[in-house]
C-alpha cells in the first residue's frame, strides 16, 4: 500500500471514529439515560465553583501520582519530566483511533531528547504497560466485590460480563508474563515474530534473528527492572487509580446523583475498562454509555448521573487535549532554549 493511500486510510479512520464517538454521545447517551439534552444541562447548575477547583485539585493529583509509575519504570526520568510525557502522549491517544502507539511514538521522541537510550524507554513502555494492564484486570473484580459486600449483588449478565473481561485480560497478561519470565515462551514469540517480519517490504525486514536477539535482551531487562521497582510501581499505579475514583465519587457529588457506594465503584470499574475499547479515540462514548447504563440500571436518577458521567469525562478526557498540547508547547521551548545554549557554548 502506497504512502499516500495509507494517509488516506487513516484520515478516514480518524474522521470515522470521531464521527462514531459524537453519535454515541450526543444521540445514544441521552436514549440509554432516559432523558433529554435539556434534562442533562440542567444539571451542571449545581456544580459551584468551589466545587470545580476541587475536581481539578483531585485530578491534578491523580496525573502526579501517575508520574511515580513513569518514573520508578524509566531511571532517571523526573517527575515533572514524566507529568510533560504522560499528558502529550494522553492527548495524542485521546485524538487517534488506536492512539496508543501513536503515545508510544511521542514517549520514545521526548525521553530520547532527555537523553535516555531506546532500550530503556522500550523497556519502561513494557514495564508500565504491564502494571496498567493489571490495573484494569483487578478494577472489575474490585467492582463485583463492592456491589456484594454493599448488598448490590449483580444478576448473572452482569457477573457473566464481568467475568468474561477479567478472563480476556489474563490471558493477554498470562502471554505477556510466560515471554517475561520462560525461555520456552520467549523462543516460540520470537519464532512467530520473524515468520510476521518476513512478509514486510525488504527495506523494512529486519535481518533474521535479530528480533530474537532483541526480545531475549528486552525480556531480561524488563524482570530485573520490575524485581527492583515493583513496590512504587504498583504504590503510584493503585494511588493513581484511587485517586481517580474519589474523582469519579465527587463528580457524582457535584451533579447531586445519589449513588451508593457499591454500584459507583463498580460503574467507575466498568467505565475505566470500557476505555480500551479501540473503535473510538480512549474508547470515548463507549465508556459514557457503559457506566450511564450500568448506574440507571441500579436505580439511580438520570439526568444528574449522565450529568455526573459527562464532568468525569471531561477531566479523564476532554481536558487532557488541551493540556497535553500545552506541554507540548513547553517540551517544545525547553528543548529550543537546550539547544541555543549548547550552541552559545
Amino acid at each position: 500500500m502506497s504512502t499516500l493511500r495509507m494517509r488516506w486510510v487513516r484520515i478516514t479512520a480518524t474522521i470515522a471514529s470521531f464521527g462514531l464517538s459524537v453519535a454515541l454521545i450526543a444521540f445514544a447517551l441521552p436514549k440509554v439515560a432516559g432523558v433529554s439534552w435539556e434534562s442533562i444541562g440542567d444539571q451542571f447548575s449545581a456544580v459551584s465553583g468551589p466545587m470545580v477547583l476541587w475536581l481539578v485539585a483531585l485530578w491534578l493529583a491523580g496525573l502526579w501520582a501517575y508520574t511515580y509509575v513513569l518514573t520508578g519504570s524509566l531511571p532517571g526520568l523526573t517527575n515533572t519530566q514524566a507529568l510533560t510525557m504522560n499528558a502529550v502522549g494522553s492527548a495524542v491517544s485521546n485524538l487517534l483511533p488506536f492512539g496508543g502507539a501513536f503515545g508510544v511514538a511521542v514517549t520514545f521522541a521526548m525521553a530520547g531528547t532527555w537523553g535516555h537510550r531506546r532500550r530503556a524507554i522500550a523497556i519502561s513502555t513494557v514495564v508500565s504497560g504491564v502494571w496498567n494492564m493489571l490495573s484494569r484486570l483487578a478494577l472489575p473484580a474490585v467492582g463485583l466485590a463492592a456491589l456484594m459486600v454493599s448488598g448490590h449483588l449483580p444478576d448473572e449478565r452482569l457477573t457473566v460480563a464481568a467475568g468474561v473481561a477479567v478472563g480476556t485480560l489474563v490471558v493477554v497478561l498470562a502471554v505477556l508474563v510466560a515471554v517475561l519470565v520462560s525461555d520456552a515462551a520467549s523462543r516460540r514469540i520470537s519464532a512467530l515474530l520473524e515468520r510476521c517480519a518476513r512478509g514486510l517490504p525488504k527495506r523494512w525486514r529486519p535481518a533474521p534473528g535479530r528480533i530474537g536477539d532483541a526480545l531475549h535482551k528486552l525480556r531480561h531487562d524488563t524482570v530485573d527492572l520490575m524485581r527492583t521497582a515493583w513496590l512504587q510501581l504498583s504504590v503510584g499505579m493503585v494511588v493513581y487509580m484511587a485517586l481517580q475514583g474519589v474523582l469519579f465519587w465527587w463528580c457524582l457529588e457535584a451533579t447531586n446523583a445519589v449513588v451508593a457506594f457499591g454500584p459507583a465503584v463498580a460503574a467507575f470499574a466498568l467505565g475505566r475498562l470500557l476505555t480500551t475499547a479501540v473503535i473510538t479515540p480512549s474508547g470515548v462514548g463507549v465508556s459514557e454509555n457503559g457506566t450511564v447504563a450500568l448506574l440507571v440500571a441500579f436505580g439511580s436518577a438520570p439526568g444528574p448521573v449522565a450529568a455526573a458521567v459527562l464532568l468525569f469525562s471531561f477531566f479523564t478526557y476532554a481536558v487532557e487535549i488541551p493540556f497535553g498540547g500545552l506541554a507540548w508547547l513547553a517540551w517544545l521551548g525547553s528543548r529550543r532554549r537546550a539547544q541555543v545554549a549548547a550552541a552559545q557554548n
